[in-house]
């Protein structure tokens, strides 16, 4: 979530803390159904038209942040309708996992030219000029669009000398790489499950806050109260998320404050699959498949598998760092039940499929774990500790930064057969991803090893992220160069087999 969203971020912390205090307190769950009155006090609206309709959004807020579906406006339900059938210690997943809260929505404008008091009239007027529709005429005041005739080329915009005619679309169709935005029949936000792929900019990018997904806090926190051998994990991306003064060391002892046995870095994990993967394209690259892609972001290989089926058997086979790490402490802790803690919603999705859901059993982002933390009060830059974090190398973790799996990936392969020289490629939103695979497609990638991120700047700049990107970009770049591991190969941790070149 932005950092400038400022109110945005303040209700959901709200939402998200009172949650997780209900569950940390056993408080009963008929109680949601004043908790919105806790949240927004009072008769005065603050954000919208009322304040009976910032209630009504906090509703849905909460109902998602307890893993339920958000109301429709035409159907009566209670706030606490279904809360029963998650009202558990373990994941109770109902689909669809991002939800658009119609009571927020303000139906913004798709994709539309529109013409400013810039506009000078001039009397070359190059925007009539180059309208392939006539769509563009000159008014008493300043140029005008016919929005009928409009076929939303760009030419006038293009043309204009005074830059009089701007673009501008509804943010979260803008930042949708997968084209998943439709509208309703009040002109409402609505997402197209064909195409969506749970990389949740939208969410990030609304400024009404009006699409959310669901969270698992509650259903984690009830298993830390009754459960001995809950890990977190936690993503590279993790630093300074939660302030200039909190190190790496107080979080991870702030994490274990809220009932977890112990904290593992994910960039453990992201070594396992350097070594796997780089090991997978030196056997596989141009022999078996054309090209390979990594296998670390799960938007990036729903994408794929949605858009471009034909190619998702080049999707490497090698499980993502969020699954090694998880399998690491499996093999320790057989009994072990893990919580991934990151900056992608997407994780969700990825912790539910068959092969995953008996390593990784929760999934919450930076946001959600801020939330309980607030719950209980613990304020990280107080906690006292002497410890020195040594999970992963310096490439490990170097995974949250867009073009970090793909440099240490070529560098292992390298290191594992100098002789072979391997091109790499990434992109880093889903519109670059998808441009990257149309020309995979095309058979010009043919060699090359592609990263594809579904976040601009890589998962440091994640759904779930609480930070601006350049803080976290520098924290991450900082505790990645204090990692006693230069190389994978390097950390003892991982198993000497994998290891042997």
């Amino acid at each position: 979530m932005k950092e400038s969203y400022v109110a945005l971020i303040n209700i959901r912390r709200q939402v998200f803390a009172k949650i997780a205090k209900m569950a940390y307190d056993g408080t009963d769950l008929s109680e949601l159904e004043k908790s919105s009155f806790e949240i927004i006090p009072g008769e005065v609206a603050t954000y919208r038209d009322s304040v009976f309709r910032e209630r009504a959004i906090v509703d849905e807020r909460l109902r998602l942040t307890m893993g339920l579906n958000a109301r429709k406006p035409t159907e009566f339900h209670r706030v606490t309708d279904g809360i029963a059938e998650v009202n558990v210690d373990k994941t109770h997943f109902i689909e669809p996992l991002i939800n658009v809260i119609t009571y927020a929505c303000e139906a913004c404008p798709t994709k539309t030219f529109y013409v400013t008091d810039n506009c000078r009239k001039c009397l070359a007027h190059p925007c009539t000029n180059v309208c392939p529709v006539n769509a563009v005429s000159i008014g008493k005041n300043r140029a005008i669009i016919d929005k009928d005739k409009c076929i939303k080329c760009g030419r006038c915009k293009e043309s204009c000398p005074y830059s009089a005619i701007v673009q501008y679309d509804r943010p979260c169709a803008a930042a949708c790489g997968v084209n998943a935005i439709d509208s309703d029949y009040l002109g409402r936000a609505q997402i197209n499950r064909d195409r969506c792929v749970s990389c949740g900019n939208c969410i990030i990018q609304c400024p009404y806050g009006a699409i959310s997904d669901k969270s698992q806090i509650y259903q984690l926190i009830k298993a830390l109260k009754t459960n001995n051998h809950i890990y977190a994990i936690i993503a590279p991306s993790f630093l300074g998320q939660f302030g200039p003064l909190a190190t790496p060391v107080q979080i991870f002892e702030g994490i274990k404050q809220l009932g977890f046995k112990d904290v593992v870095e994910v960039s453990l994990g992201a070594d396992i699959t350097t070594l796997r993967e780089a090991k997978e394209f030196l056997e596989r690259v141009p022999g078996e498949i054309p090209y390979m892609g990594t296998s670390c972001c799960n938007s990036w290989t729903i994408m794929v598998e949605k858009l471009f089926p034909d190619q998702y058997e080049y999707i490497s086979d090698s499980a993502s760092p969020m699954v090694e790490t998880a399998k690491y402490i499996k093999k320790k802790d057989p009994e072990a039940k893990i919580a991934f803690i990151g900056p992608c919603i997407s994780k969700k999705l990825e912790a539910l499929r068959e092969d995953v859901k008996d390593y990784v059993h929760f999934v919450i982002t930076f946001e959600e774990l801020m939330g309980m933390f607030v719950a209980k009060g613990i304020e990280l830059s107080e906690i006292e500790v002497l410890k020195e974090i040594q999970d992963a190398s310096i490439l490990g973790r170097g995974y949250a930064i867009a073009g970090g799996v793909a440099e240490a990936v070529k560098k292992t392969a390298h290191a594992i057969d100098p002789s072979k020289g391997i091109n790499v490629e990434g992109a880093s939103t889903l519109h670059d991803c998808v441009k990257l695979m149309r020309l995979a497609k095309a058979g010009k990638k043919n060699g090359y090893l592609l990263e594809g991120m579904a976040c601009l700047g890589g998962c440091i700049a994640g759904p779930g992220t609480i930070a601006s990107l350049n803080r976290v970009r520098k924290a991450v770049t900082e505790f990645k160069n204090q990692a006693a591991s230069k190389t994978p190969f390097d950390n003892k941790i991982i198993d000497e087999k994998l290891r042997n070149k």
